[in-house]
């Protein structure tokens, strides 16, 4: 899996290079592993800009500016919060894609309606900003 995920990372930085665009990420769960996978591309400064690694809702809050009541709501692994972990970061980092993730990743901490495993996944651009969850 490793290996895929290096081959996913290279592809993004080629992608990115030829449109001339950046990327930055907002991660929770992950804590800062898709940026690196990013970084460890070489040439990758050219298209990375920033990785937020922001595991507290407060962090959530103040670097994103994801909303109190989607926090209060939704929870902070939830469709709303990594939508707008992801528009936050595109915004405040000045890049044209912002990824974003929050998720469980255990061995605690899991319920009925969102077990441990669950991950929200979320891609923002000027024209669209969507998520997707994983179990």
């Amino acid at each position: 899996m490793a290996d895929e995920l290096t081959a996913l990372a290279a592809e993004l930085v080629t992608v990115l290079k030829g449109r001339g665009e950046t990327v930055t990420t907002a991660e929770s769960c992950t804590g800062g592993w898709i940026a690196k996978l990013i970084t460890d591309v070489p040439g990758s400064s050219s298209v990375f800009e920033a990785g937020l690694v922001t595991y507290s809702n407060a962090a959530k809050q103040d670097w994103l500016g994801v909303s109190d009541e989607s926090l209060k709501e939704h929870g902070a692994v939830s469709e709303a919060v990594v939508l707008e972990m992801a528009d936050g970061a595109r915004a405040r980092v000045s890049a044209d894609i912002a990824v974003a993730v929050s998720g469980i990743a255990g061995p605690e901490g899991g319920t009925a309606d969102k077990p441990v495993g669950t991950v929200w996944f979320a891609w923002s651009t000027d024209e669209q900003t969507e998520a997707d969850c994983q179990l």
